[in-house]
């Protein structure tokens, strides 16, 4: 349940249209459903402007499917992350409507329009094709939040003048998430550029030295580029939605 639905709730309410015991059977499960192995947080909409997401990871087909049933029970747009595809695959029987985002590796089902929200237009901009999984992730959950999104792939430092010329889109975005592993560079290089938010996602592509990430990650943390600021080693679903709330 969110703001909006609230609203209407309480203003059919006062109409008449519905009596108190449909308005309770409404709230009975505010603020939270205990499913055994989940205790589902239907107030999140409320709190937070966004309905509560599913991590993909280390759950069950079984888990997943009984936490998005109740989601799907209130209302909620749903957002799966990291979601294997095979498990998503088989999800999708058991909810036909949903969409699966291969290469961001997640789930959505849109029970209505999402609501556009977003004051400008989000740039999603990575810097290898090894780095699209959590640049993808990025933009579902970006777009899934009520933002634009535009996405720019494999322009990293090696090449730079791939990155360059498409200056004029990032000159037009709003925010700027920037992708990248190996020595992680790429948004000192952004920020060096524009006037704008940059967040920052080390991953954890590379060789050795790289340590799954941490090198990307440190090399960031310290960027000399004013305006960067940055999120957990492949954590394509944070950035995008620190970038909404920046967006908002």
């Amino acid at each position: 349940m969110d703001v909006k639905e609230l609203k209407n709730l309480l203003q059919n309410l006062k109409n008449g249209d519905i009596d108190v015991g449909d308005a309770l059977e409404r709230l009975k499960h505010l603020p939270y459903e205990d499913l055994g192995c989940a205790n589902v947080d239907h107030h999140r909409g409320l709190r937070l402007g966004f309905p509560e997401v599913i991590f993909g990871a280390g759950k069950s087909i079984g888990q997943i499917e009984r936490i998005m049933a109740a989601l799907r029970e209130k209302g909620n747009n749903i957002l799966v992350t990291r979601l294997a595809e095979a498990d998503a695959l088989q999800i999708q029987k058991s909810f036909p409507a949903a969409r699966h985002h291969r290469d961001a590796r997640c789930l959505t089902l849109e029970q209505h329009p999402v609501e556009p929200r977003g004051k400008g237009k989000i740039l999603v901009v990575s810097a290898g094709t090894s780095d699209i999984p959590v640049a993808a992730e990025a933009v579902v959950t970006a777009r899934s939040m009520g933002n634009e999104v535009e996405h720019i792939y494999d322009v990293g430092v090696a090449g730079l003048h791939r990155l360059l010329a498409r200056k004029e889109q990032l000159f037009a975005a709003s925010v700027i998430i920037v992708v990248a592993g190996m020595e992680g560079a790429l948004p000192s290089v952004v920020a060096g550029l524009v006037d704008r938010p940059v967040v920052g996602v080390p991953t954890s592509v590379g060789y050795g030295a790289s340590f799954a990430g941490i090198a990307p990650l440190l090399g960031m943390l310290n960027s000399c580029a004013a305006g960067v600021t940055v999120v957990n080693i492949d954590n394509g679903f944070g950035a995008g939605y620190a970038a909404s709330l920046i967006n908002r």
